[in-house]
């Protein structure tokens, strides 16, 4: 069975005098299956929403109302490094060995934390970045100031300084904050869309790429946060009344993508929630789904983590009181992609132009496999080789007899053929003698 783990953060001063929680502990790291636990806990940190950002290796806390990241070692279970910035941290995001920090001032902060180099952006936004959303090859920044921004990643790791870093486009049809961003990892054009949340009440599905509006869905109240399903076939949205909705794109009537009838510009009234949270946990201020997307988890401002079977849509169940606001939640993919090289130490950023270092650990034989080693390390014949003997089998046979009979006439075309070459140079020796003679 696949171990599912996840990361969640507190924020603020403990609620109680509670001598059942670890004093101190700002993050924990949890198991949810086969068996829900604590596997560790890191301590002195106050993250507060959308600060928490979690590698294979290290977490990476910017701490509320201050310039700091803490940075944590997961093997060693510590804090590793205090990394100061020159602007408040509202906002972070991983995308592999580069973490994204949004800044109180409506900047972007980029950090290759392998190497340690630092790009800042100017002021693109012009109040604080809320939120951060990210895909391989794009960078999403919500704002205070109701627009949401793409951004080009290679863009913005480009090594020429003399480039100015601009957005690659600007989403702006939300009327207040943006609350919660959330993006699909899909390169199906019909899912590969962000959704965004706003304290005007509604949710806007984008075409991030195109800039364009694909649904705009309305809510009772504002929404808080929001989660994605892995394959983008519906969004979960919590809002400040306690309620929990589930927003299915792809039912009989799809909201999106070829099947839909409506024109985008149609607004969707969402009335029907599938849950509440308990009055005395308050409405979830985060929320997480696991990596199939058939559990919830979400963190509320009382200090409970709640669990919600999507599948069956029953009442939540409480996993665990953190006694402090919860902040963050994380799921860690127990379907880690494979990569060759793994950074072990964090840089400290720095600004400006220098020679970087990378150093990083091989998790892998960089030489290509070799069939030979494929065939050892594989649980019986090998894929190809089995492929290869059942085309050999579905192949014609071939009819030995005929052959040998076409190859016969074959023989015996060419003795004609060398007969009548020769009968025909006898006759034109003869028949040049004949001529010469008379002469």
């Amino acid at each position: 069975m696949l171990t599912e783990t996840y990361f969640v953060s507190v924020a603020g001063s403990p609620l109680a005098n509670d001598t059942a929680t670890v004093k101190d502990a700002g993050i924990y790291e949890r198991t949810l299956h086969p068996s829900h636990s604590t596997a560790s806990v890191f301590k002195k940190s106050s993250a507060p929403l959308g600060c928490l950002a979690v590698s294979d290796t290290h977490v990476y806390a910017a701490q509320e109302e201050k310039s700091t990241v803490h940075v944590y070692s997961r093997a060693k279970g510590n804090q590793e490094a205090l990394v100061t910035f020159p602007e408040r941290i509202r906002s972070v995001a991983l995308q592999d060995d580069v973490l994204f920090l949004g800044s109180q001032e409506g900047r972007l902060i980029i950090w290759e934390v392998c190497t340690g180099r630092q790009v800042t952006t100017p002021a693109r936004h012009v109040q604080a970045v809320t939120c951060i959303a990210t895909t391989p090859y794009h960078l999403i920044t919500g704002s205070d100031d109701s627009n949401i921004h793409v951004w080009s990643i290679p863009r913005l790791l480009e090594l020429d300084s003399t480039i100015e870093h601009e957005p690659q486009g600007t989403l702006s049809n939300h009327r207040a904050a943006i609350t919660s961003l959330a993006v699909g990892q899909s390169v199906n054009p019909d899912t590969n869309i962000c959704v965004s949340g706003s304290k005007d009440k509604s949710c806007i599905i984008w075409n991030y790429q195109l800039g364009i509006a694909l649904r705009t869905l309305l809510f009772p109240t504002s929404p808080l946060c929001l989660s994605l399903d892995p394959c983008a076939r519906a969004i979960y949205v919590s809002s400040d009344d306690g309620s929990l909705y589930a927003v299915d794109l792809f039912a009989e009537k799809a909201l999106v993508g070829p099947q839909s009838t409506e024109e985008s510009s149609t607004a969707i009234q969402v009335s029907s929630a599938f849950g509440a949270a308990p009055q005395e946990a308050g409405p979830a201020s985060c929320m997480a789904l696991n990596y199939d997307g058939t559990t919830l988890i979400s963190g509320h401002p009382q200090g409970q983590i709640l669990l919600w079977d999507l599948g069956s849509r029953a009442d939540s169940t409480e996993l665990a009181n953190l006694n402090a606001s919860v902040s963050n939640i994380v799921f860690v993919s127990p379907l880690s992609p494979s990569r060759s090289t793994r950074s072990i130490a964090v840089v400290k950023p720095f600004l400006g132009s220098r020679s970087y270092n990378f150093t990083s650990q091989l998790d892998a034989d960089l030489a290509e496999d070799t069939k030979f080693s494929k065939m050892l390390r594989s649980n019986g014949l090998p894929n190809d080789m089995l492929e290869q003997a059942i085309l050999a089998f579905q192949s014609p046979v071939e009819d030995t007899v005929r052959d040998e009979k076409l190859e016969k006439e074959n023989e015996e075309l060419w003795e004609v053929l060398k007969e009548q070459r020769a009968l025909q140079k006898n006759t034109m020796e003869r028949y040049l003698e004949v001529k010469y003679s008379k002469t």
